[in-house]
C-alpha cells in the first residue's frame, strides 16, 4: 500500500458519486485497484482512468452566479458576467471589505470554507459557483460539493481537477498518451535511497517539486548531490505544510528552457479547441511577471504540435470547461509537458486579446452545457498582448509582500487593467 492510496470511500466523496459507482468502475476494470489486507485500495494516480466518466450536468441556463474569490478576479468575472444578464454575487472574510462589482455580497469566516461558500450560494439563491483562480479553484472536493449541492460548478469535471492536480500521476497521463514529459522519477518510492538513485539515473542538476504543490512551495534546485538529502527533507516539510502531502517528484533541470502554455477549451459534448499559446518565462521566485501572447519562439507549425499536445492530454482525463496545459520549450524546438493547471489564469487576457474571445463567457455557456460552437481551423490569432503584474512589495524586508493603504491611483486608459483597487 503507497501513501497516495484511497479508498473506495474517499474515491467516491472526491468524484461526487456513490460507493457503488466506485465499486462497478472497479469490478469492470476501468479503475484499476488493489488489495491489501482483504480491503480495496486505489492509488491516486490510477484515477485518470475514470476521469472521462461524465461529470457534467445537464444543459441549464445560470442566471445568477456566486464568485468564490476576492480582488480583482471578482471584479473581472462580474464584468463578463453583468454583460451576459447574470445576476452575480460576491462574499468577503470578515476583514476584507465587501467586493463592490457584484449585485450582492455575503460574509463569509474564510475563502478556503468550501461548506460556507457552498451555504453563502444557496442563500443568496445563485444557480452556478465560479471559484475564479487560486483559494478553492483546483479543489477536487469543493467541484464535487459544488455539484452534490445541486449548483453548476464552473470549471472541470471535479474527477479531472483530481487527476491532474497530482503532478506524478498527470505525467503518467502525458506519457500514457504518448506527450513527451520532462525526463524524470514520479514513483511511489519516497525514501532518500530510492530519490538518490533515481536523481543519478536522471543527472544533476535536478528540480525538486511536491506532487500535490503548485506555485513554486518546496521547489528546489539541486546541483550537488552531497546537498539532496537536504534539499529533499526541506521539500517535503514546505509540501507536507502547504498541500497536506509531502510525496515528491523529480526532474531533469532544463537550464535555459521557455515556460510556455497552451490555453484549451472543452465543451461538455467532447469537442475541444486550444487558443494558442503564452510565455511565461519571466518569473522571480518561482512566480510570473511577465506574459506574453503569442510566444516569440513558438512558430505556427510548432503551435499546431503543442496545441495537439494539449488538447490530447486535457482529453485523456475527460476535460471539460478552460484549462492550461503548461510545457517547457527548448532552444531546439523540443518541448515537453510539466502540469495542467484546471482552471482560468492569471495572464488569459493575453490570450483574449488576441484570440478576440471572452474565455469567462466561454467557461459559463460551457458551463451552462452550450456547445463551443467553435472548429479549430476557425481560430485565428491577431495582435500580440503583453501582461505584466503589479506587486505590493517591501523593499526593507527583501521585497516579501506587503499590504498597506493606497494614497494615491492612477491607471492609464489606453490598456486594459484588472484590479480592485481604488
Amino acid at each position: 500500500m503507497t501513501d497516495d492510496s484511497l479508498t473506495p470511500r474517499q474515491v467516491a466523496e472526491e468524484f461526487g458519486v456513490t460507493i457503488r459507482t466506485v465499486q462497478r468502475w472497479v469490478a469492470d476494470g476501468r479503475l484499476p485497484a488493489m488489495r491489501v489486507g482483504g480491503r480495496v485500495r486505489v492509488s491516486r494516480s490510477s484515477l485518470g482512468a475514470v476521469a472521462e466518466v461524465p461529470a457534467t450536468q445537464p444543459a441549464r441556463a445560470i442566471r445568477s452566479l456566486l464568485i468564490a474569490n476576492r480582488g480583482e478576479v471578482v471584479a473581472r468575472i462580474a464584468r463578463t458576467a453583468r454583460g451576459l444578464g447574470i445576476r452575480t454575487i460576491g462574499v468577503h472574510a470578515a476583514d476584507d471589505r465587501a467586493p463592490d462589482a457584484v449585485d450582492l455580497a455575503l460574509p463569509i469566516p474564510d475563502y478556503l470554507d468550501g461548506d460556507a461558500i457552498v451555504d453563502a450560494a444557496r442563500r443568496a439563491g445563485a444557480d452556478a459557483i465560479h471559484p475564479g483562480y487560486g483559494f478553492l479553484a483546483e479543489n477536487a472536493e469543493f467541484a464535487a460539493a459544488v455539484e452534490r449541492a445541486g449548483l453548476t460548478w464552473v470549471g472541470p469535471p471535479s474527477a479531472a481537477i483530481a487527476a491532474m492536480g497530482d503532478k506524478a500521476a498527470a505525467r503518467r497521463t502525458a506519457i500514457a498518451s504518448g506527450v513527451p514529459v520532462v525526463p524524470g522519477y514520479d514513483g511511489d518510492a519516497q525514501d532518500d535511497e530510492s530519490l538518490t538513485l533515481a536523481a543519478r539515473r536522471i543527472g544533476l542538476p535536478v528540480l525538486v517539486k511536491p506532487s500535490a504543490g503548485g506555485g513554486g512551495k518546496g521547489m528546489r534546485i539541486v546541483r550537488e548531490e552531497a546537498r539532496l538529502v537536504e534539499e529533499l527533507a526541506s521539500a517535503r516539510r514546505e509540501a507536507s505544510r502547504a498541500f497536506g502531502d509531502d510525496r515528491l517528484i523529480l526532474e531533469q533541470l532544463l537550464e535555459g528552457a521557455r515556460h510556455v502554455e497552451v490555453q484549451v477549451l472543452f465543451d461538455a459534448h467532447g469537442h475541444g479547441i486550444h487558443l494558442g499559446e503564452r510565455d511565461c518565462s519571466a518569473q522571480r521566485r518561482n512566480q510570473k511577471i511577465v506574459e506574453e501572447s503569442p510566444a516569440p519562439s513558438v512558430s505556427s507549425e510548432l503551435r499546431t504540435r503543442m496545441g495537439e499536445a494539449a488538447l490530447t492530454v486535457a482529453a485523456a482525463v475527460g476535460y471539460v470547461n478552460a484549462g492550461t496545459v503548461e510545457f517547457l520549450l527548448t532552444d531546439a524546438g523540443d518541448f515537453f509537458f510539466v502540469e495542467m493547471n484546471t482552471r482560468l489564469q492569471v495572464e488569459h487576457p493575453v490570450t483574449e486579446a488576441v484570440t478576440s474571445r471572452d474565455l469567462v463567457a466561454d467557461q459559463l455557456r460551457i458551463a451552462a452545457g452550450e456547445p463551443l460552437g467553435l472548429t479549430q481551423a476557425a481560430v485565428r490569432w491577431s495582435g500580440h498582448a503583453i501582461e505584466a503584474r503589479l506587486y505590493a512589495e517591501d523593499p526593507d524586508a527583501g521585497f516579501l509582500p506587503a499590504a498597506g493603504r493606497v494614497l494615491a491611483l492612477h491607471w492609464p486608459n489606453t490598456i486594459r487593467v484588472d484590479t480592485a483597487l481604488r
